[in-house]
């Protein structure tokens, strides 16, 4: 019997091998690392304690409807893609009644800011649309987005409109009762209006000389022309998906503390690099070092987010951009500063109950279209780092659970139940149609980015293009026992299915829970009450100093609670902070389960109209409070007050 032949294993390469090796090792880190989807008991035991009833705000009747932007003759055939942006929420006082319950948002179908009474109470106004006046505006321009903001110091509420197509305008309060002939519209910069695109705004006291700054972000190159349908300026889009730098100038206004002259004037070359020319779509601020000077988050999509530590002082701001580290199992975009991603949202708040305040950003996160993730800074609390011009953060996202929930917008931290721990809510969504355009988005990421900057040789994006239009408000609550968040939407309220953009928190009835504003794109957007069965405690907090006519907000405040059951609560005074949603400038801090006449000590932090530096411990009770703060922190009605 003949022997069989024995053929030798044929060798494998080593470089099929390597690659094989780092395959596994990239599966075993995904399992490892992901944390597993909740179960139904779970969400179910999650979702018990929250409530929400969803009620319309429609806009004024009488102004034309539209479903889509009107565009410059090269950007026609990216139509969808264009007209993704511009509705956006806030909420504020208008008529000093005390409670935080006037909106100003901005609904993309009839391209208006409008004004109206929260449907929370009782209709106190009629609903109204912002008028620029005798103001350059034509059909080149529309809104984004609202900021209310005292631009004049004066004790009443103005409002700041930013656009696609103009610089934004100023819509000055002149009367007590919100109505349209109660504001004056005038030019924010005092030479005239000029051409931008602006996506974000916000408010804050950037020098620390005691008066609010603005920080305005934009998007587009200034001659874009994006709404010119003749066809002039030049067209442009981002030079890269990753590392674009080619978008219009963001702007520092600093305030002016003086009677006479403009109110704002320009101090923006202190902004510089990513801080400057990136596409930006969503600002923070918030003092991470104790000084009480805000450092300024930008959120830029197709390319580095810039976390800048503040090195202002009055009259010269001044930054310096804090870098992430890396380590060997930190991915390259998981580094703060070093970000590939798409940047749209920023929000702060102590997720961990350290008494020190994280960051929350939005990015693109769809599994099966474009697998990014959402950023959660947590805090490493190593303050040296700050000084030493680097960033004390590390993205946490994918261990919380939050990793993932769509194409993210504004994205908020916050107690909705008043139980001391913090839930995370976020509008998601980008366009809904008939046609699902993500394998022409993949295609289109992997152009050379010179052709990438012409929007002509982008596909066909046009009005019946879907790409994540199964968006809608993301609400995630954490299971305290195992550590991570779970998204719950569909289960207390807030699931309606359609894209979002802004967010923004108040309590609009008083009753002590907050309540969620959400912006709508091309969709009736939604103010969603908190009907919650059983909250805990709150106390809320209306910081302000004197003004001429009242009070205005205390912008940038620090506050440190202390709750009954010992744990240590922080926040600071929100001046818009995120994409176009605008929070109220009312701190409401969840207590648990505290008694009603239960002493809560309070620990204030803040700059003077002067600029000096005041620090302060106060006792309160649970329920609404207003505090005076001068020199010291007054509270109205019962004499007593403190300071330093």
């Amino acid at each position: 019997m003949p022997s069989e032949q024995i053929r030798s294993p044929r060798p494998f390469p080593r470089a099929h091998a390597a690659k094989g090796v780092a395959l596994l090792l990239v599966v075993a880190v995904l399992l490892v690392a992901r944390v597993p989807e909740p179960g139904a008991d779970e969400v179910d035991s999650l979702a018990a304690g929250f409530s929400f009833t969803p009620l319309e705000l429609e806009p004024p009747p009488g102004l034309p409807m539209r479903e889509h932007r009107d565009l410059h003759p090269d950007y026609e055939g990216i139509q969808a893609w264009m007209s993704s942006v511009g509705a956006g929420i806030a909420v504020t006082d208008l008529d000093g009644d005390g409670l935080m319950n006037d909106l100003c948002y901005v609904d993309s179908r009839v391209d208006r800011a409008v004004v109206a009474p929260a449907p929370t109470g009782p209709p106190r106004y009629d609903t109204f649309a912002l008028d620029t006046g005798d103001l350059p505006y034509d059909d080149t321009m529309a809104p984004m987005g609202c900021l209310p903001v005292d631009a004049d110091a004066d004790g009443r509420m103005d409002l700041l409109v930013y656009y696609w197509g103009r610089s934004p305008t100023l819509h000055l309060a002149s009367g007590d009762a919100p109505a349209a002939d109660a504001y004056e519209a005038v030019e924010l910069l005092d030479e005239g209006f000029e051409t931008w695109h602006s996506n974000a705004a916000l408010a804050s006291d950037v020098d620390g000389d005691g008066t609010l700054d603005l920080v305005i972000g934009n998007y587009f190159p200034d001659d874009a022309a994006v709404l010119d349908t003749s066809g002039g300026g030049r067209p442009t889009m981002q030079h890269s998906m990753s590392r674009a730098a080619n978008a219009g100038e963001n702007r520092l206004l600093l305030g002016s503390a003086g009677a006479d002259g403009p109110l704002f004037t320009d101090a923006s070359q202190a902004l510089e690099g990513k801080a400057s020319v990136g596409w930006t779509l969503a600002l923070g601020t918030a003092d991470l070092d104790g000084d009480l000077l805000p450092e300024l988050y930008v959120s830029n999509d197709f390319g580095p987010d810039v976390l800048l530590r503040n090195d202002s002082t009055p009259g010269d701001p001044a930054f310096t951009e804090l870098g992430g580290t890396w380590s060997p199992t930190t991915a390259g975009s998981k580094v703060l500063g070093e970000d590939s991603f798409k940047g749209m949202g920023i929000d702060f708040g102590d997720l961990d109950g350290d008494g020190r305040l994280d960051m929350a950003v939005s990015n693109i996160t769809e599994e099966f279209a474009l697998f990014e993730s959402n950023f959660i800074w947590m805090n490493t609390a190593d303050e040296a780092l700050i000084a030493d011009g680097r960033a004390p953060f590390r993205d946490q996202s994918e261990q919380l659970g939050l990793a993932r929930s769509g194409w993210g917008w504004d994205i908020r931290i916050t107690d909705l139940d008043n139980d001391g721990h913090k839930e995370v809510v976020q509008a998601t969504g980008f366009v809904a149609g008939e046609v699902n355009r993500w394998p022409e988005i993949q295609e289109v990421a992997l152009v050379n980015d010179e052709l990438l900057a012409d929007p002509r040789v982008w596909p066909d994006l046009g009005p019946e293009t879907d790409l994540s239009g199964d968006g809608g408000l993301s609400f995630f609550a954490r299971d305290r026992g195992e550590g991570r968040f779970a998204e719950i939407g569909d289960h207390v309220g807030v699931g309606r299915s359609t894209v979002s953009r802004g967010v923004a928190l108040a309590d609009t009835d008083g009753n002590g829970v907050l309540d969620i504003a959400v912006a709508n794109q091309w969709d009736t957007s939604v103010l969603y009450r908190n009907d919650s069965p059983d909250p805990g405690a709150s106390i809320s907090l209306n910081l302000v100093r004197p003004a001429e006519h009242g009070t205005t907000p205390a912008i940038g405040t620090g506050v440190r609670v202390t709750a009954p059951d010992g744990r240590v609560h922080v926040a600071q005074v929100d001046g818009g902070n995120g994409h176009s949603g605008k929070h109220a400038p009312e701190l409401l801090i969840g207590l648990g389960e505290a008694d009603a006449d239960s002493p809560v000590p309070v620990e204030l932090a803040w700059r003077d109209d002067r600029g000096r530096v005041h620090e302060a411990e106060i006792t309160l009770t649970p329920g609404r409070h207003t505090v005076v703060l001068t020199d010291g922190a007054d509270i109205p009605g019962t004499g007593s007050g403190s300071g330093s």
